[in-house]
């Protein structure tokens, strides 16, 4: 198993156990650390798509990894930034 394969199986099985834990009720989307889950899984996943020159996946996971840092900073609605 090469190094890019490792680096991306840790990658995935972060993503599954947030996916797991949302779909047992027992992390809510928008929990902070199911958000950071998808923050880092996405961004291991991408360097190992990035160590394979796979470029279509360094998109998506970059996206993803993206979206879900924008997510951590997010303030809820309803809420005062007081």
């Amino acid at each position: 198993m090469k190094l890019s394969d490792i680096i991306a199986s840790i990658g995935v099985i972060i993503l599954l156990i947030a996916f797991f834990l949302n779909l047992n009720k027992r992390l809510s989307t928008e929990h902070k650390a199911y958000i950071l889950m998808n923050f880092i899984g996405a961004g291991i996943c991408g360097y190992a798509s990035w160590m394979v020159k796979f470029y279509p996946f360094v998109i998506l996971e970059g996206i993803w990894a993206f979206v879900a840092l924008i997510s951590l900073f997010k303030v809820p609605r309803g809420t005062s930034q007081n």
